[in-house]
């Protein structure tokens, strides 16, 4: 039986192992520059307890912030996939949302958008989603030029103010794209 959920030229977006706990807290979690934007540097147990929590909602839903693994050497790069949004602050709670996190040694090479792209695509096509958030904040300009890229659109009438970042509330931004945008953009990504 397989772990592959999604697989692209050169990735594959898969369930969590045991195996990925030590890189992703040594190369991900613990950068402080990957987690400049994300509440700060986690520590080991705090890492283990997000990917325990990632794998419980892959048995719940059947889909999650996957694993991400290049394919030519196996190399954990980070995670990208589709959750549910649980947070009851956030104006689209109960919708679902795409994200990722990636190790900085490879940023700039076009996994980001390689992942973020195939994962609308298993929500649209697999999971019959209707429409599919992406969530940040102003600062984490790229992240929100990667949503832009792939086509979707700055929602401002959805701003909200993150009050769950430690001792200090910060303003976050919602991007959305519907099935029917994804369509007509997709095939740029499929070419």
């Amino acid at each position: 039986m397989t772990d592959t959920i999604i697989e692209t030229d050169r990735l594959i977006l898969r369930d969590w192992r045991d195996t990925d706990r030590e890189p992703a807290y040594a190369h991900i979690n613990s950068n402080p520059d990957v987690m400049r934007w994300l509440d700060g540097v986690q520590t080991r147990a705090e890492c283990d307890a997000m990917i325990d929590k990632l794998t419980g909602r892959q048995e719940q839903c059947g889909h999650t912030f996957w694993a991400l693994e290049r394919k030519d050497d196996g190399a954990l790069l980070g995670f990208c996939g589709l959750l549910i949004t649980e947070r009851e602050i956030v104006p689209t709670c109960g919708e679902p949302e795409v994200g990722w996190r990636l190790r900085k040694d490879i940023w700039g090479r076009g996994y980001a958008k390689e992942a973020a792209a195939a994962s609308l695509s298993f929500g649209f096509d697999t999971l019959g989603f209707e429409r599919i958030h992406a969530l940040t904040i102003p600062e984490n300009t790229p992240s929100w030029g990667l949503m832009g890229r792939l086509g979707m659109t700055y929602r401002p009438e959805l701003d909200y103010i993150g009050t769950d970042w430690g001792p200090q509330s910060m303003r976050e931004i919602i991007y959305t794209i519907t099935a029917e945008e994804w369509r007509e953009r997709r095939k740029e990504f499929e070419a």
